[in-house]
C-alpha cells in the first residue's frame, strides 16, 4: 500500500431520474494491486456504480475523484485508456467474432493484439472464437468479454457481476484470474454471490441503500 491511492472517489451521488438517487454519499479508495469485491443484493447500486465509473451515466455528482493522485472525470480520455469495463448485460459488437472483437478492443486502447490462448483455453472457449458474439449464449458472451478484459492487461478492471452465466469450472478459473491479476493491476468487481469471494478479494465493500455500509480491511468513508 502507498500513501496515495490508485483511485479515490469522494461523496459520489448517482441517479437515473433527478431526485431519485441510487447512490448517495459513496466514497471509495482503491490501491494498486487490490481485488475489491463490491457486495450487495440486486438493486443495491452495484451496476450503477460501475456504469458511473465507466463514464456511461449522465446523472453523476461528486465532491471529487483522483486517478494516480490527479483530479479526474470518469469521462477523461486518459482515464478511459487505463481501465476496462465488463458489464453484466453487455451486448455490444454482436456482429464481431471474438477474434475480431479482441483485435478491435486492443486497437481502441492503442495496443497490439494480445496473446489470449491461455485465457481461451482456461474458459474452454476454443470452439467459439470464430462465432459472431450475437449468436453465443449469454454465458459464452460473458466469457468473450472477460477474456478480452484480462488479455488487455490494463491497470484497472471494472467487472459487473462477472460470475453471472458462468459454469462452476469457469467460475473457478475466473477466481484464479482475479487473484493472479493483482500482480499487474487492480480489480473492482460487483457481486451478489458470496461463495468464494473470501478466496480472491483483498477486502469487500458492502452496498446497502446506496451507501457503503461495511468494509472488510481498511475502513471507507
Amino acid at each position: 500500500m502507498t500513501d496515495r491511492p490508485l483511485l479515490s472517489i469522494d461523496n459520489l451521488c448517482a441517479w437515473y431520474r433527478p431526485g431519485e438517487p441510487v447512490l448517495s454519499g459513496f466514497s471509495l479508495k482503491l490501491e494498486a494491486g487490490e481485488a475489491v469485491a463490491l457486495i450487495g443484493l440486486n438493486g443495491a447500486g452495484k451496476t450503477t456504480l460501475i456504469k458511473a465509473m465507466a463514464g456511461l451515466l449522465q446523472g453523476v455528482r461528486m465532491d471529487g475523484a483522483a486517478w494516480r493522485g490527479r483530479p479526474l472525470s470518469f469521462r477523461d480520455e486518459g482515464f478511459k485508456r487505463e481501465r476496462c469495463v465488463v458489464l453484466d448485460q453487455g451486448g455490444g459488437f454482436g456482429y464481431f467474432t471474438f477474434r475480431e472483437y479482441l483485435a478491435y478492443a486492443a486497437a481502441a486502447y492503442g495496443l497490439e493484439k494480445p496473446q489470449a490462448v491461455p485465457l481461451v483455453e482456461g474458459f474452454h472457449f476454443q470452439k467459439y472464437t470464430g462465432v459472431l458474439l450475437k449468436e453465443l449464449s449469454a454465458g459464452s458472451r460473458k466469457k468473450a468479454y472477460l477474456i478480452t478484459a484480462f488479455a488487455l492487461g490494463l491497470p484497472l478492471l471494472l467487472l459487473d457481476e462477472p460470475v453471472n452465466g458462468l459454469d462452476l469450472e469457469s467460475t473457478e478459473f475466473l477466481y484464479h484470474l482475479i487473484s493472479a491479476y493483482r500482480r499487474r493491476g487492480t480489480i473492482l468487481f460487483a457481486s451478489h454471490i458470496l461463495d468464494g469471494l473470501d478466496r480472491v478479494a483483498t477486502r469487500g465493500v458492502t452496498l446497502e441503500g446506496g451507501r457503503a455500509q461495511l468494509c472488510r480491511g481498511r475502513t471507507e468513508a
